[in-house]
């Protein structure tokens, strides 16, 4: 789940199973401090968040290697099933899940209540969560180094699908479910959504149908839109008091008189990169993409610091108030309480130099290569192939909630840092993204290629929903394209067992997908009989 990188996690909890904090929000050197602090505070207590569920997990053997037989090394890949619904000797689908960046465990409350058993049910069809090459425990490397990384790519993801779908043997179903034989319908959110579209398109034979959910299609080395669609639907005081506390901080940077007293206020005069303090400063901000209609998952902490941020404030014009600091500092209103959230929630976990905790010029702190730094794999595949730095506005006639001083050399520095030359591999100067995009990008489509995204998604942006460089098109059966009013990441992904108590929103988009994955069915046909 992009979870900025897609890349998403949950509250600081929620996704914490042992070591598996989940993928960085964003991908750079801060956030691989926050995540390495996020790790040491919560290490002691962390449990994990899917439900307790009785899902039988099994394993398939995969090649590392696919295509080029660089090694002949294989891995263990993780998948669930959930046979609650299932009605053999009917034709019935199987409804598969992919993991995405994540391990599959987290997966699991979607096969409980959430899409896969709404579909399973409507269908009669088995349900599978199927775990991401080198995430959870499907990990075929001793440690992450580059040169152990190199097979990590979507290449050799999509095609260990494709030889689970076509090959594997369900323990305890007598019958041969295989596909083509089978319709398969793949479903995935965030980064997994664009595998499924993926799926859909460069394995059509095999993939009877696809959902891509907030599916971010559109790989790109600037993602200053991310930021952006949070400024636009926030809460209009805070996303005003966010866009006038950038305006100041960057002014006072610039300022040798205020430079040293903005960096004071927020107890950060040890940190010696203005880039780091300004970037520390956007944390918050990453939790948007966390909200949920179900209050179960629903991570509250953008509203939280909306609400320290605003203070007292009711209307537009308290943005404009001023206050007076000690030593002559004159800032808006809502910079000393922005101030005081980044000491309580962040500078607070810190138990070393400002520096150390936040800093990102020692090279040596992000070259730790053991399977507990999870945080090496979505990096890796970002500065490889997906790039998502998420600078500021690119004019400044676009306000920025986001410091002006945060640009795609420094945020794709941590690449180079914490990626080394192997014996075997370098990472690229800078993310290939047209392998990405060659695959079809925001005009990705195929028939029975659902596209289902959320109107408020930070992601929304790299979709084929995006307001900014996508092309509008029909909304039909053979090729759904739905828009969730109010949505933010992935929410149809989510349910609840008793349906009724589901938004009206989200009872409607579940009701479509059933609809036209009962739909697509009625057309599926064995090989031989020209099922396009």
């Amino acid at each position: 789940m992009l979870r900025l990188p897609l890349l998403a996690v949950a509250s600081l909890a929620s996704y914490c199973a042992g070591a598996d904090l989940g993928p960085l929000r964003l991908p750079n050197a801060q956030s691989i401090n926050i995540w390495k602090l996020r790790a040491k505070n919560l290490q002691a207590d962390a449990v994990l968040s899917a439900r307790d569920t009785s899902f039988p997990v099994s394993t398939f053997t995969q090649p590392l290697d696919h295509f080029h037989g660089t090694t002949n090394a294989t891995f263990e890949q993780r998948y669930w099933i959930s046979t609650r619904h299932y009605k053999p000797g009917t034709g019935a689908p199987v409804i598969v899940l992919d993991g995405g960046e994540s391990s599959g465990a987290n997966r699991l409350p979607f096969m409980d209540t959430g899409i896969v058993d709404i579909l399973t049910k409507a269908t009669g069809g088995l349900g599978v969560v199927l775990e991401h090459r080198y995430y959870g425990k499907s990990v075929g490397v001793q440690n992450f180094t580059t040169d152990n990384l190199r097979w990590l790519n979507n290449e050799q993801a999509l095609e260990d699908s494709a030889n689970f779908m076509r090959n594997v043997i369900f323990s305890g179903i007598d019958e041969d479910l295989t596909a083509p034989n089978t319709p398969w319908i793949y479903y995935g959110g965030s980064y997994a959504g664009a595998r499924s579209a993926h799926m859909k398109v460069l394995y059509p034979d095999i993939v009877f149908g696809a959902i891509a959910s907030s599916g971010v299609t559109h790989a790109a080395l600037s993602n200053w839109e991310y930021m952006d669609v949070i400024r636009t639907y926030a809460d209009p005081i805070c996303s005003a008091n966010l866009v006038r506390s950038i305006e100041v901080v960057d002014d006072a940077l610039r300022s040798p008189n205020l430079h040293d007293q903005i960096k004071a206020l927020f107890n950060l005069s040890g940190l010696t990169s203005d880039q780091d303090f300004v970037s520390l400063l956007q944390t918050p901000l990453e939790y948007w993409q966390n909200k949920n209609w179900d209050p179960d998952n629903d991570d509250t902490t953008f509203d939280d610091f909306c609400t320290a941020l605003n203070g007292n404030m009711t209307k537009p014009s308290d943005v404009q108030r001023n206050v007076h600091l000690p030593g002559g500092l004159i800032v808006n209103a809502a910079l000393p309480n922005y101030a005081q959230y980044i000491i309580e929630n962040y500078i607070a976990w810190c138990d070393g130099t400002l520096d150390e905790c936040f800093g990102t010029s020692d090279d040596s702190h992000y070259q730790v290569y053991d399977l507990s730094e999870t945080w090496r794999l979505w990096m890796f595949q970002t500065c490889t192939q997906w790039g998502y730095y998420t600078t500021s506005t690119p004019s400044p006639q676009i306000p920025t909630i986001v410091s002006r001083l945060l640009d795609v050399d420094y945020l794709h520095k941590g690449c180079f840092q914490a990626y080394p030359p192997g014996q075997y591999f370098s990472i690229p100067p800078l993310p290939n993204v047209t392998s990405v995009n060659v695959l079809g990008d925001f005009a990705i489509s195929a028939n029975r290629l659902a596209i289902i995204d959320g109107e408020k998604d930070p992601w929304r942006p790299d979709t084929p929903h995006s307001q900014y460089s996508a092309k509008r098109r029909p909304d039909t059966v053979t090729r759904p394209f739905k828009l969730i009013p109010g949505g933010v990441h992935h929410w149809d992904e989510f349910g609840l067992a008793n349906s009724s108590a589901e938004p009206p929103e989200i009872q409607a988009i579940h009701q479509q997908e059933v609809a036209f994955v009962q739909a697509w069915l009625k057309d599926f046909k064995k090989p031989g009989a020209n099922a396009n």
